[in-house]
């Protein structure tokens, strides 16, 4: 299982509580982005068959602490389990591929690389899809799943734009590669600016998490790594800011086909 972590928020009706719904759930193939179970939970006993469902299913399971499943349960007595409903059914990365075959373009992808607050996963989503892209990338573990606080953040862009979830992101970007797909890496300690790079499909932006950015393994894979110049005092910019510039610094290169100004929905 996941480590410990805090769940992120979860807004009320999208948490399903108690071994029976969990379980049945996971069975009936019900979009589910996580399940959460108690730390000081026996897993070898009632939960072992929940478990072993979810990783059927290649649903994460995530211990927490009891508290947190108490606070989501606001009452309710959930047994020491609860699943995260699924805002959005996830898709591979060959869907993705396939999609931009279907329109006859490059591909145009983001990687996020162990971004874990649902509210920045949101942000990328809803600027990915305003900027053209083909969809987005996320790691099934160690990152924000697709939850309703995703799909508010997203402000409806995650009805729209299909987010596929890997469960190995360096494989994922190799077979990106096999594809034709130029790779290109955002960090700090990049040689080139991303302004002085010729950004237009096919091409995958990858974006690291807050905290840790680019993992190793994830950079070494990327065929070129660019940074975003900061003038100011500030060490780095938040990740959906990021990928905003760099998802517009792609767009910049697209043929114009339907830009038609539309109403604000800032």
């Amino acid at each position: 299982m996941a480590p410990a972590l805090t769940p992120p928020p979860v807004p009320p009706g999208a948490a399903l509580l108690g071994r029976r719904a969990v379980l049945e759930a996971l069975r009936a193939g019900r979009p589910v982005a996580r399940v959460l179970v108690a730390r000081t939970a026996d897993v070898r006993g009632p939960l072992r068959e929940i478990v072993q469902e979810a990783r059927e299913r290649r649903v994460v399971v995530q211990t927490v602490e009891r508290r947190h499943l108490d606070a989501l349960a606001r009452g309710v007595v959930h047994q020491g389990v609860a699943a995260l409903v699924a805002a959005a059914a996830p898709v591979t990365v060959e869907d993705l591929l396939q999609r931009a075959r279907d329109r006859g373009e490059a591909p145009f992808l983001i990687a996020l690389d162990g971004v874990e607050d649902p509210h920045n996963l949101g942000a990328v989503i809803r600027t990915a899809d305003a900027a053209g892209a083909h969809g987005v990338i996320i790691p099934r573990r160690r990152a924000a799943g697709l939850t309703p606080t995703v799909a508010r953040a997203s402000a409806g862009a995650l009805a729209h734009l299909p987010v596929a979830q890997a469960g190995n992101l360096v494989a994922a970007l190799d077979r990106l590669k096999a594809e034709g797909v130029w790779v290109v890496g955002a960090d700090a300690a990049g040689a080139e600016r991303y302004d002085a790079v010729p950004l237009s499909p096919p091409v995958a932006l990858v974006v690291g998490g807050e905290s840790r950015g680019l993992h190793r393994l994830v950079r070494d894979r990327c065929d070129r790594v660019v940074r975003i110049p900061l003038r100011g005092r500030v060490a780095s910019l938040n990740v959906s800011v990021a990928a905003a510039l760099l998802l517009y610094e792609v767009a910049r290169h697209l043929p114009v086909s339907d830009d038609r100004p539309r109403a604000p929905s800032y």
